[in-house]
Parts: structure tokens; C-alpha cells; sequence
């Protein structure tokens, strides 16, 4: 493809993975008005979130492994209407079960549009002037991530709107994207029967919910040291067992084990985890600091995000283009994980009082971090295998990231819950107040007495700082994975071999 075919067929992906990545940041800012109009916690703010990254990281393998089998512009045309439609019932839900249930079939579709764009991209273009493209990808989400909370905050400003919208905004866009695609995206179609591992799926998205759940309610509704522990985390562990013999065994694995032959395969998936539990689980969290520690409007929370959302940007860009230019990704890796880790520490000393700019400098390190990581991380693993193999060693990258992701969130999510908890009732405690004083849930700091209002603050500001403070060694353990990555030029269109063959397991059949 010309680089003007490239640039026609991106602007349809680029406007579907701008969708996805919106069906995540537009509700970050709503959740709090959201969850107290429909009368959830704590737990359902963190669910809401988890279910949606929970079913993205189950289905994102499936997909990766049917673009291996048949027409990618198909699947990611199908994956955006599966988003049309949850959204639409997204917005029209009447109680948290429900808006959690859509959100997970909102996640599936979502994760089908994330992984294919990825993987229709290594399909229109050679490895070395990926980087470029990348760059877009990384602009394009932080776009999505700049205006999702800027958009859903003035939707639930707005009394005329209403946070229904944050839903509904998506669909429209999703339409026009279905439409560009089809107009612009040539890619060639692999005709044989596919055979989808489900065993391994369900098997997977069991073991990780397990786990989710016990660490969700772990330390509330039962001890950490309880039967109830052991029963959950035993079978998280048994399933995951046998979601690897099942891989080992499967005609078409979700996760074919022959791929972690490759060193850069096996480091940048453990890599992935890590940077998913920083990227997803803690900054999920930034817009109750904003709306509950500093008393900030929605509309406002999004915008003193920007420092972070524009280092994101311009990091992800600056990076892509000098990648294309030198054909070299690793130094940018290593200063990515190690910047992460700055921003992450940073984060973790603040208060609800903590002035403004110290704010906006750990927040744009973090972002730096994570434009530098995110894409690269994928660039990496897609210039090591085979071609044929492109769409499901990206989805696997993607798969490990919002794995982490989703267990991020759900663990910072009850850590979070457990911290405001006991800070508040302190603050009650020494002013002599009782420990419901504040209604339960999601606190309105409008709606409370005006004495209670600093505990509140105080408590959210102290709670947030400790999940960010907690984030930090994963991070660091993302930077020590990433200095053992094995750095091989990007290859370009003539090449085809793969970039690490001596570290290859024999072929499968």
C-alpha cells in the first residue's frame, strides 16, 4: 500500500480505536455522579471499570486468533457494531447490574477494535516504518484519553444531557468509522476454517475473574485468611493450570505457548502486565481525586489531567517518528518503564492539599512514561515473529497488558475502598462524629454537612496516594524486565524471517 492508501485505511481504524479507548475515558470523570444516580459503591465504581477490561482481555486473543484465520476489515467492522449496540444499552440502564453487564459486552467489542487495528496496521506496512504509523496510534489515544473525561464531564455538567450520553456519544462515530473502512481497507483474506480454542477462553476469563472477585471482596465481606480464600484463589490457580494444558493441546490456541520460544515474546508480555496494572488501575482512579479530594467538577477533573495526557501524546508521536527514522526501539523502552516509575512515586506523595504543580509534573512523567511503553511494547514483539503469526502475538501483548489491567484495577480498586475507609473513620473519630456520617457509597460533597467535608477530602487524597504509591514497584519491575529485552533492528518489507530464530521452539505441525 502507497502511504496515501495507508493513510485513507488508518483514519477508519484510528476513528474505531478512538471509540474504543472512549468507551473507557468518558465515564472516568462521570462514574461518581453515575454510580450515585443508580445508588452503587465503591465496589460497583470498581466493577464498572474491571467487568469492561475483563471481557476486553478474554476476547482479545479470540480476535487476534480469527484475524490470523480470516478477513481482519470484517472482524473489525463486526467488533464495532458488537460496540454500537452495548453502548446503546449501556445508556439505557436502570441499575448497576445492568450498566455492568453492558459494560462487559461493551469491552468485547472494544477489544476486538483494539487488538485489529494493531494488527491490520503490521499488516499494511514493514516493521521499520511502523514506528511512524505507531506514533498515530499513540496520538489517537491520547486523544481519546484527553477528550473522553473532558466530554463525559461536561455531559454530566450539562442538565439538558444528562450521563446517559457517555454512552451515546460513541455510536455515531463507530458508524462512520464501519463505513471509512470499507471504503478504504484492502487487505488480503487467508480462506481455511477456523478453529476458536473457547475451552481456552472460558478456562482463562474463569481464572481471572476468580482471582478479581477474591481481591475485590478479600478484607470486607470475608478475611484475607478464610476459607473463602482459599476456595477462590485455589481455583484461580487450578484454572489457570489447566488453561496452559489446554494451549499445549488445542488445534488453534488462544495463546499458542510456541510463541513464548521467542525471548522478546515471553519479556514483553511480562513487561505488559506490569505497565497494564499502572496504566489501567491507577490512573482509573485520577478522576475521584480530582472530583473528591479537591472538591473539583467533572468537567474540570478532565481538564487538569492535560499534563499527563499531553506527554502521552507527544512522547508517543516524537518516539514513533525517530523509531522510522534509526530503525531503533529499546532506549526508548528503558526511559519509558524508568519514567513510569518517576511519575508513579511522584504521584504517591500527594495530598488533597498538594499544590497544583507538583501535580502536573509527576502527571506528565507518567504520561511520558506510558507513550514511550504502550505501542513500543507491541512494535517489539510484531518485528520478531513470522508474519503469519502477526495478529495473534499482537493480541497476546494486548491480551497480558489489559490482563493486568483488569487485576490492576480490581486490587487498587479494594485497596483504594479499604484506605478511605479507615482514614475516614479516624477522621470522624477524632472529631467525635459517627463513622455513617457520610451516607455510605460514593460521597456528594454537596450534599454533606460542612465539618465532614475536609475528612472526606483528606480521606480520598491519602487513599489515592498509597494506590499510586503501591503502583510504582510495578513499574520498576517493568523497567528491570525490559533492560533483558533483546534489541534487533525493525525489519522492512523485504525482510520476512524471523528476528530471533535461534530462540524458537520447533515448529509446531
Amino acid at each position: 500500500m502507497s502511504h496515501r492508501q495507508v493513510l485513507e485505511a488508518l483514519s477508519g481504524l484510528l476513528l474505531g480505536l478512538f471509540v474504543a479507548v472512549l468507551s473507557s475515558t468518558v465515564v472516568a470523570n462521570a462514574l461518581p455522579h453515575i454510580l450515585r444516580d443508580l445508588h452503587g459503591g465503591q465496589t460497583a465504581y470498581t466493577w464498572v471499570v474491571t467487568g469492561a477490561l475483563l471481557s476486553l482481555t478474554a476476547a482479545t486473543p479470540i480476535w487476534g486468533k480469527l484475524s490470523d484465520l480470516v478477513s481482519p476489515k470484517k472482524l473489525v467492522q463486526a467488533a464495532l457494531v458488537i460496540y454500537i449496540v452495548s453502548s446503546a444499552l449501556a445508556g439505557l440502564s436502570q441499575n448497576t447490574g445492568q450498566l455492568i453487564a453492558c459494560r462487559v459486552l461493551q469491552g468485547i467489542g472494544a477489544g476486538g477494535v483494539t487488538a485489529l487495528a494493531q494488527i491490520c496496521l503490521a499488516a499494511m506496512v514493514p516493521p521499520r516504518e511502523r514506528g511512524r504509523y505507531s506514533g498515530y496510534f499513540g496520538a489517537v489515544f491520547a486523544l481519546a484519553t484527553i477528550g473522553g473525561p473532558l466530554i463525559g464531564g461536561v455531559i454530566v455538567d450539562t442538565d439538558w444531557l444528562g450521563w446517559r450520553w457517555c454512552f451515546y456519544l460513541g455510536i455515531p462515530f463507530s458508524l462512520v468509522a464501519i463505513v471509512v473502512l470499507q471504503r478504504t481497507l484492502r487487505l488480503p483474506v487467508v480462506k481455511r476454517k477456523a478453529r476458536i480454542d473457547y475451552l481456552g477462553a472460558v478456562l482463562i476469563t474463569g481464572a481471572v475473574s476468580l482471582l478479581m472477585i477474591w481481591i475485590t471482596l478479600a478484607g470486607d465481606s470475608y478475611p484475607w485468611l478464610s476459607w473463602q480464600t482459599a476456595v477462590m484463589v485455589g481455583g484461580g490457580l487450578v484454572l489457570a493450570g489447566l488453561f496452559v494444558w489446554a494451549e499445549g493441546r488445542a488445534a488453534e490456541p488462544i495463546v499458542p505457548l510456541g510463541l513464548f520460544g521467542y525471548r522478546t515474546v515471553t519479556l514483553a508480555s511480562i513487561a505488559s502486565v506490569l505497565v497494564g496494572v499502572g496504566m489501567y488501575g491507577a490512573t482509573t482512579f485520577l478522576g475521584q481525586y480530582f472530583q473528591l479530594a479537591r472538591k473539583e467538577s467533572p468537567t474540570m477533573a478532565g481538564l487538569l489531567t492535560l499534563p499527563m495526557i499531553l506527554g502521552l501524546a507527544l512522547s508517543s508521536t516524537v518516539a514513533g517518528k525517530l523509531i522510522t527514522r534509526y530503525g531503533r526501539w529499546k532506549a526508548y523502552l528503558v526511559a519509558g518503564a524508568g519514567l513510569l516509575t518517576v511519575g508513579f512515586a511522584l504521584l504517591g506523595t500527594v495530598r488533597d492539599d498538594s499544590p497544583y504543580g507538583l501535580l502536573a509534573v509527576a502527571m506528565a512523567v507518567t504520561g511520558v512514561g506510558l507513550g514511550l511503553t504502550m505501542q513500543n511494547l507491541v512494535l517489539a514483539v510484531q518485528n520478531t515473529v513470522p508474519r503469519h503469526e502477526l495478529g495473534t502475538a499482537s493480541s497476546t501483548v494486548t491480551f497480558f497488558r489489559t490482563m493486568g489491567g483488569a487485576m490492576g484495577v480490581s486490587a487498587l480498586g479494594a485497596l483504594l475502598s479499604h484506605r478511605v475507609s479507615g482514614h475516614l473513620n479516624e477522621n470522624l473519630a477524632a472529631a467525635h462524629l459517627p463513622a455513617g456520617a457520610t451516607g455510605g457509597g460514593i460521597p456528594d460533597l454537596r450534599a454533606l454537612p460542612a465539618q465532614v467535608v475536609p475528612m472526606v477530602t483528606d480521606a480520598f487524597g491519602r487513599g489515592v496516594a498509597t494506590v499510586f504509591l503501591v503502583s510504582a514497584p510495578f513499574a520498576l519491575l517493568a523497567f528491570l524486565v525490559v533492560l533483558m529485552i533483546r534489541e534487533v533492528p525493525l525489519r522492512t518489507a523485504r525482510q520476512d524471517a524471523p528476528a530471533e530464530p535461534a530462540a524458537r521452539e520447533p515448529a509446531r505441525s
